[in-house]
């Protein structure tokens, strides 16, 4: 529980400011999300103006039906609106960056420049891309950074509505693939006690749920999966299918699933001129570094990276050689 060893440094933070505001990665997952509305409920508690800065046009099923139950309850706001919520005294300010610590993946690159202090909260491995001028609250050894914020909320005894206690139970079971990827005891502890506070299961899965048609689409792309030295799976989409992020994180989840694969990678356009790349790992198989070098980010168990103006084609020759040099 390194967040709690640290926790005078957030509260020295938090203690200075007026006015905080939260962000979070591009492409909002449970994690980021629900991560983000539990620390909300801590500043809340400490009396504190909290505003969630959220660009992203399009959300994931599960984010989407969350922010839709929870409007009106949280202050929403766009970073091109962001000159209207600062405190005149720019010293009273505090950005506080949450499941991503690299500039290029944060919901608006010029809120780094509009907000001096900073503070990350992350679970992810740090990088040449981790903001620099930033106070880092890092632990890449627990399952996401619900898991983390949950720790605080124990800490300061926060009460949570059952419904908070849900969300941010769903961010945990997310990025541990259903307690598969990286959960240790204290993943289980923070589990039982968002329970304890009327979390519910049932829930979980219901922001969980997927679409049939989604599912099926899917399903094309476990139709020809490519091994590399036997332990790491990979495929892709063709040029004229066009998939959500979220999809193709869950096939690289799937991949994991087959006999002796430590790594999966996952290719496929998310957008016209826009093409993702979701990867995933059991632990052994480091797959930042490659993500890294490729532009994006990402811990040793799971990452993504995205590309603009480039085809599928040119990113799988870019990934299977990096892929190569790091196996030599």
């Amino acid at each position: 529980m390194s967040i709690i060893k640290e926790r005078r440094k957030l509260t020295k933070a938090i203690k200075k400011a007026k006015n905080i505001f939260l962000m979070a990665h591009k492409n909002l997952d449970l994690d980021a999300l629900g991560s983000s509305v539990g620390m909300n409920m801590i500043l809340k508690r400490k009396k504190k103006n909290c505003y969630l800065i959220i660009d992203d046009k399009n959300h994931e099923a599960g984010v989407e039906k969350v922010l839709r139950e929870l409007e009106g309850c949280l202050e929403i706001i766009k970073s091109e609106n962001i000159n209207e919520y600062l405190y005149p005294r720019k010293s009273k300010n505090l950005l506080i960056i949450l499941d991503t610590n690299k500039k290029d993946l944060v919901q608006s690159k010029e809120i780094l420049n509009k907000i001096e202090n900073k503070l990350i909260i992350d679970h992810h491995d740090l990088g040449k891309t981790t903001i620099k001028d930033a106070i880092i609250i890092n632990d890449n050894k627990v399952s996401s950074t619900c898991e983390m914020i949950t720790n605080l909320i124990e800490y300061y005894d926060v009460e949570l509505e059952s419904y908070y206690a849900t969300i941010l139970l769903s961010g945990i079971v997310l990025d541990t693939n259903n307690y598969m990827l990286n959960t240790t005891a204290e993943t289980y502890y923070a589990s039982y006690y968002l329970a304890s506070l009327g979390a519910s299961a049932k829930k979980v899965q219901y922001l969980l749920k997927q679409n049939i048609e989604e599912y099926t689409e899917r399903q094309k792309l476990l139709a020809d999966i490519e091994t590399i030295d036997g332990k790491v799976a990979f495929t892709k989409a063709t040029q004229h299918m066009q998939y959500r992020r979220e999809d193709l994180a869950k096939v690289a989840d799937t991949l994991l699933f087959f006999n002796n694969i430590e790594a999966s990678f996952v290719i496929g356009k998310i957008g016209k001129d826009t093409v993702g790349l979701s990867a995933r790992s059991l632990g052994n198989y480091d797959i930042s570094k490659i993500l890294e070098k490729l532009g994006g980010g990402g811990d040793t168990y799971n990452g993504a990276a995205t590309f603009e103006k480039k085809t599928i084609s040119k990113v799988e020759q870019e990934l299977k050689k990096l892929i190569k040099e790091e196996d030599e």
